[in-house]
């Protein structure tokens, strides 16, 4: 073969390989979905809680985030990552999640996707009332104000395209068993058992998702109640709990409207053309850790890794907490919400879970 021959096919053999190297780069970076969009509770808040002067639960200081990477408190109730910001970037949308109520969000910001959610929050408007947080009901107001400028940045057409295909977390429920049943039974004048008062509740989920139907959202994925029971705050709310047991009780409640919720979404599904609608399970995940700590890497399950890990959140989790020397050792970080390493393993189960869902 000349020597002009072999740079010729030496040159095509290098192309075709880049390419075909280029074309498995970008499908491995390609983003699964568009956006992500994250509406609910303190489990999801990104930070919303900042802005609002009113709000009782905010996470603006230490030890909250003292895992990030700038080691800085910017509004997630944990010591890093929630699982917005994990999903997102598992989906190669982007690292992390900002609130939509943080100023100066960049264009690109806005078209990959933000956070809703608010720290106190719950489908009961009734729950919002001591913790002064956005309704889970009145979060498709900003979502409504993020339409329009999404449509400023990208046009109509492109902005429902990434709204119809985008992600959407919702998590809450937790906020309305703890502050309107069992710590603050205002609603158990009205509801004697709490099997109404799930009805009560799945009620107004399901209208907030024809809410969020009506406003071009898809793809839904909807947390289910984690085991309440075993929260540290509730162990500790039972006095005589000297040994700190999970409270049964709350755990079977927790069970019972999940299965209520595995049973509906499938309705809510079927009456929405095109909806494609999850079920996250948070309980299990959070009950074998429980159940098997050593499993996870876990040394402590029944109290939070700031300050005495029994009452501990919001703001009193703050610099004058002591805190656990190794935060991944603990599943909560404090009296109510999870460690980062905990979001992790949820979200290595979720991750699974709604690429399969999504394939489906």
């Amino acid at each position: 073969m000349s020597t002009s021959k072999t740079i010729t096919f030496t040159l095509f053999i290098a192309t075709t390989l880049f390419a075909s190297c280029n074309a498995a780069a970008n499908a491995t970076t390609k983003p699964l979905f568009p956006a992500i969009l994250i509406f609910g509770d303190s489990t999801v808040d990104t930070g919303n809680n900042n802005y609002p002067l009113t709000t009782v639960f905010r996470a603006t200081h230490l030890p909250y985030g003292i895992d990030l990477p700038d080691h800085k408190a910017n509004g997630r109730f944990s010591n890093g990552k929630l699982i917005p910001d994990i999903l997102a970037a598992k989906f190669n949308i982007k690292q992390f999640v900002p609130p939509f109520l943080q100023p100066n969000l960049s264009d690109q910001e806005i078209v990959t996707g933000v956070c809703f959610a608010s720290a106190g929050a719950g489908y009961d408007d009734q729950t919002s009332l001591s913790t002064q947080a956005i309704p889970v009901s009145e979060q498709p107001k900003m979502f409504r104000t993020y339409i329009a400028r999404l449509k400023s940045i990208v046009g109509d057409k492109k902005a429902m395209e990434i709204i119809n295909n985008a992600l959407v977390v919702i998590s809450a429920g937790t906020n309305d068993m703890i502050l309107n049943f069992y710590t603050i039974p205002t609603r158990r004048l009205e509801f004697p058992l709490i099997s109404g008062y799930h009805e009560f509740i799945l009620k107004r989920l399901d209208d907030f998702i024809g809410e969020l139907y009506s406003l071009g959202v898809r793809n839904i994925a909807i947390a289910g109640l984690p085991p309440i029971g075993c929260l540290p705050i509730q162990m500790t709310a039972k006095f005589r709990n000297i040994f700190r047991f999970c409270l049964e009780h709350e755990n079977s409640d927790s069970v019972v409207y999940n299965q209520k919720l595995q049973k509906l979404l499938p309705q809510i599904q079927a009456s929405h053309t095109g909806s494609k609608i999850l079920y996250a399970d948070i309980y299990n995940p959070i009950f074998d850790m429980m159940q098997n700590p050593s499993k996870y890497g876990f040394t402590e399950t029944k109290r939070g890794c700031c300050g005495t890990g029994f009452l501990e959140t919001s703001f009193m989790c703050n610099v004058f907490s002591p805190s656990c020397p190794n935060h991944s050792e603990f599943l909560f970080f404090d009296s109510i919400h999870p460690s980062e390493a905990t979001y992790n393993y949820i979200g290595d189960l979720l991750d699974t879970q709604i690429r399969g869902w999504i394939a489906a």
